[in-house]
């Protein structure tokens, strides 16, 4: 018999195989969606056993499935000193002050989203600024993008960071002219402040994990990808994950991504660890490459506004090549971060050199941002199954158009391939929606917006920028954040 637990009836449901919502209702049976019918054809599964809820006009859809997170940097950033409105150094510098006087109690004082690019002054901050107005306690604060990040003397102190240090394979301890550290750490440099993450208490990081879980479910999130790892460093904490699953209260899913470097032991002892429904395993991620905003992406040729660079690769192309081809060997997702079009290019190289090596499966291989992509290579995302994760929110780098760096970085030659997500999409590849928070927001919405006008938020361009690319509506766009099949009920 097609008896249900619970129905909950609307005139607005939206499943994404439809483009309008319609009136009906949801079968639930156990923590199992079993149906979704229109009209009154519901009725059928309401016994004198089922509970029914009415919401009228209320609109009731899957939940949204956020492709690319970092969880755990996300929830601290929320607990931290954020510092975008930063001006200047000094702006930035007297902005983590005031914030570590109204925290006495935080051994370590964290910071996020600061970018010298913005600044009065386009030069890289150094710890003099924060040792004047922060001596006595450690200061680290993550760049915009989180490729980077800005310490004061007595972090340096705590982390053994010295005139000796030497910089780690695809990172940079940046010094002065007397080989003195700036304090300022680029990429993998990052993993000397391990330790300053691991030292927060079990009560600071139930309480990061049970707001993150708040702040999802009030956007309608219930699944998450949560990228672990960020240069350098792995910002997470599987057993708090375990532990709320265990006390059922772990209400958004994660699937969660460790480092692809080479060590295949780890990954194999997590997929065997973690195979929930709730908490599992799900690959290997890893950076090819930076962000164009710093030069650090790689292209295929020079930047528009700094011939004398093309960015670069943080790995060389046939270590990260022979990488992806073991792990695939070992049946296992790889996620590669590739903002350039060269850095795309070497992602997609890496696969297809997987597909010879071991023969074509349903890997579903990833290519993280695709923030611009060369003509030539459109075509080879659909053709090689590889799924484009892509942030529509990154594409409006700044409130004002005329700030966006990405158009002078890029230039006209390049605009018609930035964020091709509609290309993508037309040419049968695989769409998958995130929002990188903390980069930006956790909010799915945003993300929609941006995809269907492609407008900053001073609403220019008025066509949107690279305009080609919007032709979706909501609703289409939605899909592409929303898993709609038979889905758990929490």
């Amino acid at each position: 018999m097609n008896n249900a637990d619970i129905v909950l009836k609307s005139r607005a449901i939206f499943t994404g195989n439809e483009e309008q919502p319609f009136a009906g209702g949801l079968a639930i049976s156990g923590n199992k969606i079993v149906a979704v019918l229109k009209d009154e054809t519901i009725q059928s599964y309401i016994t004198d056993e089922t509970t029914v809820y009415e919401y009228g006009d209320q609109l009731i859809m899957p939940g949204f499935h956020d492709f690319h997170v970092h969880l755990f940097a996300g929830s601290l950033s929320e607990q931290s000193v954020l510092l975008h409105a930063a001006k200047s150094e000094e702006e930035a510098a007297q902005m983590v002050k005031v914030f570590a006087e109204a925290h006495p109690e935080d051994e370590w004082i964290f910071g996020f989203r600061w970018y010298h690019i913005y600044w009065d002054r386009h030069e890289l901050p150094t710890k003099a600024t924060l040792d004047r107005l922060i001596p006595d306690r450690p200061v680290f604060l993550f760049n915009d993008e989180c490729h980077g990040a800005w310490l004061n003397s007595k972090a340096l102190d705590i982390l053994g960071i010295t005139k000796e240090s030497e910089n780690p394979p695809f990172g940079e301890i940046v010094k002065d002219e007397y080989g003195e550290p700036t304090g300022f750490l680029y990429e993998t440099a990052m993993g000397f402040a391990q330790q300053a993450f691991d030292s927060l208490s079990e009560s600071k990081r139930r309480h990061l994990l049970q707001t993150f879980l708040e702040k999802a479910a009030s956007y309608g999130v219930t699944s998450v990808s949560d990228m672990l790892p960020l240069p350098g460093l792995s910002l997470g904490d599987l057993e708090m994950y375990r532990t709320f699953e265990e006390e059922g209260i772990l209400t958004t899913r994660i699937h969660f991504m460790s480092a692809l470097d080479g060590d295949l032991n780890l990954p194999k002892h997590l997929r065997d660890m973690y195979k929930s429904d709730k908490l599992k395993f799900n690959g290997l991620k890893q950076f090819l490459d930076g962000v164009p905003i710093a030069y650090t992406a790689l292209l295929v040729e020079p930047y528009s506004d700094n011939e004398n660079t093309v960015g670069d690769t943080l790995i060389p192309s046939d270590v990260v090549r022979d990488w992806v081809v073991e792990a695939d060997s070992e049946g296992f997702r790889v996620r590669l971060h590739a903002c350039g079009d060269g850095a795309v290019r070497l992602g997609l190289d890496c696969y297809e050199a997987a597909q010879v090596a071991n023969g074509v499966r349903d890997s579903r291989h990833t290519i993280e941002h695709i923030e611009v992509i060369h003509e030539t290579d459109l075509p080879r995302v659909a053709q090689l199954g590889v799924v484009a994760s892509m942030q529509p929110e990154h594409l409006a780098a700044a409130e004002h158009f005329h700030d966006n760096v990405y158009v002078d970085r890029l230039g006209k030659e390049r605009e018609s391939l930035t964020w091709p997500i509609r290309t993508l999409q037309d040419q049968g590849a695989a769409i998958a929606f995130g929002t990188d928070f903390p980069v930006v927001g956790l909010d799915p919405w945003l993300e929609i917006y941006r995809a269907v006008t492609r407008k900053h938020d001073d609403g220019l361009p008025e066509e949107g920028w690279n305009a080609k690319e919007k032709n979706f509506t909501s609703t289409r766009v939605a899909t592409l954040y929303e898993r709609v099949c038979t889905c758990k009920f929490h």
